[in-house]
Parts: C-alpha cells; structure tokens; sequence
C-alpha cells in the first residue's frame, strides 16, 4: 500500500504544484515528479526483475474490495523500458514546449496530463484487481487524449484526439466485457481469478474468453485491423508525446494480451497459430502503407504498427512452442517479442523526437518539401540515421538481437516439428524478410529525401542544429541502441527472467550459447567496420588538412543549373514498388491537365489511404449517418414536439414495470397449465 500511496501522492503535490508555478518553471516541475516516480517504481522493479517479486495488497472499500499489488519479472520489465521512455521524453519534452509559452496554450494541462499518465501507467503494470485496473486504465486514456489534442485550434488534431478516445473506449467496452464475465462466475476481481476460471472451462470456451481480451489490448497494441486511430494520433500530438505513444503507450496492449497468456490456460497452440497471422497481416500490412506515406510523422506511425507486428510474430511463435513443448521456440520467441518490446521503444522514440527537431527547424512534415538538412543538422541527421539503422535490423544496433531470436528460434525448430506447424514457421520467416526488406526501402526513402540533397523550398534563415538539451536524450537513447546491439548476451540475459514465467525454466542459463555467439560475433564485426569507415575517413581529413580545397561544380549532364526537381521525389522513389501492391493500397491522385499550345506549370499530387479504414470504418459509419439521418424530422425546433417527447418518455418509464409483470404472471399461469 505504501508503495501506490507513494507514487499517487507524489503525483499529486506536483499537479497543485504546476498549477502554482511560473510558466518558465512548469516543465522542470514535471521532470521533477516524473523522476521521482521512476526512483519509487524501478526501485521494486529492478529486484522483482532479478527474480524478487514485490506484492501487497490494500483494502479499496466497498466499490474496489480487496486490491492487490503484484510486480513480477514481466511487471518489472515494462515499468523498467516505460521509465526510461518516459524519463527521456520529458527531458526533450521540456524543451520542445519552450516553443509554445507565449502561444496561450494549456502547458499546466499538458504537464499534470503528462505526469498523471505515467502515474497511470505504473499502476496498469501493478495493480490486479479487475475493477481498479479498468479505472486506472481509463485515467491512462484520458490523459492520453489531453497529450494528443494540444494543439486543439487545428480540426485534423481534435478529430485524430476524439478518434483515438472512441476505439479506447470500444477497447475498454470488450476489457470490461471480459473482466464481468470471469467474475460472474468467480465472484473475484482478482487476476488469478482469470486463471481460475479458465482452468475449470474446456478450452474452446477460454480461447473465446482469450479473443475477446485480444480484441480489447490489440486496439491500443494497433494490430490489424484494429489499427486505425493510430496514423492520426501520432502525428497529431507533440513529438515527445508520439515518442512516449508509440514507445510505451500502445506497449500496454502488449502487456494485457502476454499477462492474459499467462492466466488464460488455454490450447496455446491454436492461440499461436492465431496471433501468428494476425501479426503477420499487421506487419506486412503496416509497412506497405508506411512506404507510401509523404508526412514523416505518420510515416513513423505506420511503422509502429510493423513493429508490433514483429512483436506478435515473437508472441505467436512462443505460444505455439508452449503448445508444442519446444522449449527452445518457446524462449526464442517471448524472448524476441520481448526484447523488440524495448527496442522498439528505444528506436522509434529517438525517430520521432528527430522529427519533432526537423518540424520546428522547417515548419513542415511534408516529406516532399524537405531536402538538404544535414548541412544545418548533422547530428539530427546522424542521430536519425542510427534509429533507422536500428529499425531495419541491421547490426550492430539493438533491431538487430531481437529479429535474429525471433529467427534463431525459427530456424531451429522448423525441421523438427508437424507439416502444419512448419508451415506456418515458414510464412513468418517470409512475413519477416519482407517487412525488413521493405522497412529499408522506407527508410532509404525517408532518410535520403529528407537529409542530403538540396533543399526543395526555402528554408528559414533561423534554422540550425537543436540544443543541447534536446540533443542529449537523444544520444543517451542512441547509447542505449548501440550498447543492446554489442553487448546483447546482457539484455537478453536479463530478458530471459520474464520468459521463465512463460516457458518454466531459463533456457539462457541452461542451453548451450551459440546463438548467442554467434549473434555477438555478427554484432561486434559490424561495430568494428564502422569504427574502420570513421577511422579512414579521419586519416583523410588530417591528410588533406593543410590542402587548399577547391569547390567547382560537378559535371551536370549536360544541366547546365543544378535543381533540386532533378531529385527524386517520396512518391517517384517507391512508384515501382507502388505499382506492385496497388491493389493492396488504395492511392488518390490529383493532377492538372496540360491545355492550350503554352501549358502553364502543373501539379500531380498522391495522397495514399487505409483501404481496411475505408471497408471497417468509413462505409459503415456513412450507412449508419444515412439510417440516423432519417430521424432528423424529430428534431424539428419545435417546443411543443419537444415536451410531447418528455412527456412521451415518462409513460413509457411508468408502463415498462407494469407490462413486465403482466407477462411475468402471464408465464406463471401458463406454467401451471
């Protein structure tokens, strides 16, 4: 109990606190409790994760009854990567928001949203009772929803923050769907009750109880096709907001369907197979639309939801090791989806908070309009470049360990296992190569428009290279990237503590370690061609440092004035690519017609669009409008209709009791008959 109280009343004084505070003072108010909170969590974190978990239990009163706190190795390690998220976000945070002091903007609101959503957060990972993690859940989305909407004169921001808050509260509808139905039965709000129940039903009955808990953590996760708010929250919201919300936030669906694998004992095998090609399709699915998107912002959301997709693929290939008693597979597969847990918390928020540092450098997200920015950003622009590195999975960065357990364990079980189990082994090594193939494309794309180059419009005189506040989270961030990718025998011998949860024994402590061996050996020789490329390109600087450099112009072509229209443009670089999976995609084009014996200048622009948004969402809310839309004569200005209705209202509230007793005495005397 004290350890809740702790957090709840630190986060607490520094909410009256901000509210008291100057504007200059707010953001290191918040810096303030954010890190004592992470001191409060990681302090039982750390030992929990070195297999010491920390539990209590407290009494909520009549609403909440008893309310237990658990921290085990799978608690500790999402409290630990979401601390240093959110830690590292606010850190660049503070000085992103500089920028909008003067503006009459709500600072106090977005700061007390920031802290209380770490609050949240904490608790979400620590408290197992049913109804108090549903209201701490809630406070988690509706602070969320604050962060996103802060910039709330822009309409495109209000829809994304309203879009964002309806599918977390559908989320919220099947979590609550589920947690009603094992207490119903069980008369317990307590997680265990979850494996309780599931232990006394058949199995069919607790795979259904599974999907609709996977339902309700996939919309946060952002599988598909449970995706959609996604693409519009991120870039809608602050850049430290997108990092924590892609880093951390939608890591909680991850957390709610690998607790539920725990407590739901189910056929893990059919589970598998299950999340298997949903995250396939996500995937697969995520990339492709990444590949075709002009704004940087949601460029990277899309991206978020490839990666969660790798992350499934490592869920599903560790249940249906579970279900098949490969232990190897098992480990390999929760140790991957894991670790790329934090990886990609680790990557895609150093992406976003450069994209936060590029927008307020060049006002713009556009992909097209941007070119050039390594002259003024060299250390935007290499710090960018070591996350995209990371996010393609190439050595010797952090993506790189996690994909190759995912594809150890592939690898090495897929010769010794049924057709239909190797079959689908086979599809996810397929799905794995091509979204890294396609990562690269994208990050080729991205990093090679935005970056060199010549600039495509002109850039503001005042832009220059970020701060040394700004610039110092993302180069501890981008340690941490390189050290997991150098160093990985140590994170993943810390991962494996939560794994042994999963798999009942530690497989790293007990296997033989040529995998990782191997996967050190890749790691170390990649660094090491690196540290050569610096090195030679070093000695030809100091060899050339007393020469007298010459700058001509290069030979053209016969184009006699460099332009940048001579680049390739975001939309020309993936054309061909585009071409192939057209019928996947669903792209809008705009463009003039040439008219008249001297055409004037004209324009073609994409815009590319979620096909499954449009088939899900959009046709289904257009038929619901038009059957809503019918009803319109009700609301005809008119006050006598208006009280007729009240009056309406309160009949039928009077006869509903009486009719249902009639028919209840009706059915006692047919009975009796």
């Amino acid at each position: 109990m004290g350890f809740i109280i702790g957090i709840c009343c630190n986060t607490l004084f520094f909410i009256l606190l901000l509210m008291k505070v100057k504007e200059a003072w707010k953001s290191n108010v918040a810096l303030a409790s954010v890190l004592i909170n992470c001191v409060l969590s990681s302090s039982l974190a750390i030992p929990a994760l070195q297999g010491k978990p920390f539990e209590q239990s407290f009494y909520g009163g009549f609403v909440f009854g008893q309310i237990p706190i658990r921290i085990d190795a799978l608690s500790a390690w999402f409290i630990l990567l979401m601390n240093f998220t959110v830690l590292t976000g606010i850190l660049y945070g503070r000085r992103y928001m500089k920028h909008y002091e003067h503006q009459n903007t709500h600072l106090t609101l977005h700061f007390c949203s920031y802290i209380t959503n770490h609050f949240a957060m904490i608790c979400i990972y620590c408290v197992q009772n049913t109804f108090a993690f549903l209201c701490v859940w809630e406070i988690m989305a509706i602070t969320s929803f604050i962060m996103i909407i802060f910039e709330h004169t822009k309409i495109e921001t209000l829809k994304a923050g309203i879009n964002y808050l309806i599918q977390s509260h559908v989320s919220i509808m099947f979590m609550t769907l589920g947690f009603i139905w094992v207490n119903s039965y069980t008369g317990s709000f307590d997680f265990n009750a979850i494996a309780t129940y599931s232990s006394s039903v058949n199995q069919a009955i607790g795979f259904i109880l599974f999907l609709c808990f996977f339902v309700a953590f996939g919309i946060k996760a952002g599988f598909v096709p449970f995706h959609t708010w996604l693409p519009y929250a991120h870039p809608a919201a602050p850049a430290h907001v997108s990092g924590m919300m892609s880093g951390v936030i939608i890591k909680l669906g991850i957390y709610g369907i690998l607790r539920m694998l725990l407590l739901i004992k189910g056929d893990y095998l059919i589970t598998g197979y299950f999340i298997l090609v949903i995250s396939i399709i996500t995937g697969v699915y995520g990339v492709l639309l990444a590949l075709v998107q002009h704004n940087l912002k949601k460029l990277l959301a899309y991206h978020s939801i490839e990666n969660i997709g790798i992350i499934g693929i490592g869920m599903g290939i560790g249940s249906i090791g579970l279900g098949l008693d490969n232990t190897y597979l098992a480990f390999a597969g929760f140790a991957g989806a894991l670790l790329h847990t934090l990886n990609h918390s680790l990557f895609k928020s150093l992406l976003f908070y450069c994209a936060g540092t590029v927008y307020q450098a060049t006002h713009t997200m556009d992909i097209e309009r941007l070119g050039g920015i390594i002259k003024k950003m060299p250390q935007t622009a290499l710090l960018f470049l070591v996350a995209a590195l990371a996010i393609c999975g190439l050595p010797p960065f952090n993506g790189f360990i996690s994909e190759f357990l995912i594809y150890s364990g592939l690898f090495n079980s897929i010769s010794n296992l049924q057709l239909t189990s190797t079959t689908f082994l086979v599809a996810s090594i397929f799905g794995l190569v091509i979204i890294g193939g396609m990562a690269m494309l994208c990050f080729t794309k991205a990093f090679g428009i935005i970056f060199p180059g010549l600039a495509r419009q002109e850039q503001p005189v005042s832009m220059r290279e970020a701060e040394p506040s700004k610039l110092f989270p993302k180069y501890l961030i981008a340690l941490f990237i390189v050290f997991i990718g150098i160093a990985p025998q140590f994170i993943v011998s810390v991962v494996s503590v939560p794994v042994t949860q999963f798999t009942g024994e530690n497989i790293y402590m007990t296997q033989p370690k040529e995998f990782m061996n191997t996967l050190q050996t890749i790691s170390i020789a990649a660094f090491l061609f690196i540290l050569l490329c610096i090195a030679i390109i070093w000695i030809r600087k100091m060899a050339n440092k007393n020469s007298q450099i010459v700058v001509a112009p290069t030979w053209g072509c016969a184009y006699a004035t460099p332009s940048y229209k001579l680049q390739y443009t975001a939309n020309s670089y993936v054309r061909s690519f585009r071409k192939l999976v057209s019928y996947v995609l669903m792209m809008n084009k705009a463009e003039g017609e040439i008219k008249d014996v001297f055409p004037k200048p004209i324009f073609s622009s994409t815009h590319p669009y979620d096909r499954l948004e449009m088939l899900l969402i959009n046709i289904p809310l257009m038929h619901l409008k038009g059957f809503v839309g019918r009803f319109k004569f009700l609301q005809n200005g008119k006050t006598q209709f208006y009280i007729l209705y009240g009056v309406f209202f309160i009949f039928i509230i009077i006869i509903l009791p009486i009719l249902a007793n009639i028919i209840k005495d009706l059915l006692g005397l047919i009975r009796q008959i």
